[in-house]
């Protein structure tokens, strides 16, 4: 590979990374606007969305999809552990490790 052909994969490598960042925030609106809205059907697919945009980009960075899948995992139990409000009040962590575990 010439360098001439490394400097364009790396200029079009970081093309891609930073029209993710662009979608993060995009789809961040688009959830936002569902909300407001009350609509069920945008805030399923501004998450969904959201969820994708973070495992693609997570790849594009080197992580892999179980890597990040695992990172979240040592999230939840830190804040389980920790007593996070979302588990005292609800049990958020505990069903989204549920959820991760399941897979």
């Amino acid at each position: 590979m010439s360098n001439l052909d490394r400097d364009v994969d790396l200029a079009k490598r970081v093309k891609i990374i930073e029209w993710l960042k662009t979608e993060l925030v995009d789809q961040l609106a688009h959830l936002l606007k569902g909300m407001w809205e009350g609509s069920h059907a945008k805030i399923v697919d501004g998450l969904s969305s959201l969820i994708a945009c973070c495992y693609i980009l997570g790849r594009r960075l080197g992580i892999s999809s179980r890597s990040l899948d695992e990172a979240v995992l040592d999230k939840m139990k830190k804040h389980r552990e920790e007593g996070h409000q979302l588990e005292e009040w609800y049990g958020d962590i505990s069903a989204v490790e549920d959820h991760l575990r399941k897979r």
